[in-house]
């Protein structure tokens, strides 16, 4: 048995989903078994109010930010939010964090995007520092407190929150971010995830690790991973394509797309790069359909139910620790049974924690 448990991601608020819906999706979760239930921020809802809404209304399930931007807050305001998310939670929060990327940073937050792993080792040296409720004093490249020269004092946290060492998660794709997650995090949020492709991101995580000492042993290995159940695996995996699509083709620019370069890794440059080309050309439908099949059946659970359980044996086999689903359904009623359908796998599958 390898212990892998289940999670939801939740992700944001959209045109097509309300802050009702995931509150049922996170109840049922929770009567479930679910470990935790995790949302997202990009450039609309943000995850530190969606989070203390559903804290407030379960009891056992685990909360988790899949990320809070590194530019939209400082490190002193986020120690501060997740200090009081685990106090209103009961200590069931997760912290995970993550840069976004140039266009999101630039654009919307007005924060420059240059150096962004040196940036994120010092943000959570003084995330760490705050919430163990030591005066937050610190000299960085990027960082320094108190300011030199001025008013300011090392001042620490003001209250006791449950935990002084909630856990903190980094998403990371590219090599170099998988090492630091190693090396500084507690767990790593990984997207279009594949066990048949683990071995070479965890490699790297494990290559973080080992420089502090430590193998991956209570590392929380996190993929967020789409799921569409039906009875024909190519319409089920239509569902996923123009999400797909979106991340392969058009986060980023053709120059720095990190999701672009994963499937370029993974095997997939000539398709990475017509998507690519066809969704920066607007043409989102071809773009869709030029993922290929094989992509989407790596990282993504899809097809009928009873393919489930093999699947989920495949990640916990290749070191996941949580899986976590978000489901691509039509309406909440399919949510409920989708995430049923996940928990009743993964009894069948032996691999549950």
């Amino acid at each position: 048995m390898w212990g892998m448990r289940l999670g939801l991601s939740l992700g944001y608020q959209t045109a097509t989903t309300t802050p009702a819906a995931h509150l049922a999706l996170a109840r049922e979760a929770e009567q479930l078994g679910y470990a935790v239930v995790w949302a997202a921020e990009a450039y609309g809802s943000d995850a530190p109010t969606i989070l203390a809404w559903i804290a407030g209304q379960t009891e056992r399930i685990d909360v988790g930010a899949a990320v809070m931007q590194i530019p939209a807050r400082t490190p002193a305001a986020t120690a501060m939010t997740a200090a009081t998310l685990d106090t209103i939670s009961g200590g069931r929060f997760r912290l995970g964090l993550g840069v976004s990327g140039p266009q999101v940073s630039e654009g919307w937050h007005g924060v420059r995007f240059g150096k962004p792993l040196a940036r994120t080792r010092e943000y959570v040296d003084i995330v760490r520092l705050a919430l163990a409720r030591k005066p937050v004093a610190y000299s960085g490249e990027h960082w320094t407190l108190p300011l030199p020269g001025g008013p300011g004092k090392a001042l620490r946290l003001g209250f006791h929150p449950p935990r002084a060492d909630i856990p903190v998660y980094l998403a990371a794709v590219g090599p170099k971010n998988l090492e630091l997650a190693g090396e500084i995090a507690d767990g790593w949020l990984a997207v279009f995830h594949s066990p048949e492709h683990a071995a070479e991101p965890l490699g790297h995580i494990a290559a973080g690790r080992a420089r502090r000492g430590l193998t991956m042993a209570g590392f929380d290995v996190v993929p967020s991973v789409p799921v569409a159940i039906g009875p024909d695996v190519a319409a089920a995996a239509d569902v996923i394509r123009p999400y797909a699509a979106l991340y392969v083709g058009g986060m980023g620019s053709r120059e720095q797309n990190f999701y672009n370069a994963l499937a370029v890794r993974m095997g997939y440059a000539d398709a990475a790069r017509r998507v690519q080309d066809l969704y920066l050309d607007r043409q989102l439908r071809d773009a869709a359909a030029a993922v290929p099949q094989e992509f989407i059946e790596a990282t993504s659970l899809v097809g009928p139910a009873d393919r489930l359980a093999d699947r989920l044996v495949a990640y916990a086999e290749s070191g996941v620790t949580t899986l976590s689903v978000t489901p691509f359904v039509a309406d909440v009623e399919s949510g409920l049974r989708t995430l049923r359908e996940l928990a009743g796998a993964l009894d069948k599958s032996g691999v549950g924690g």
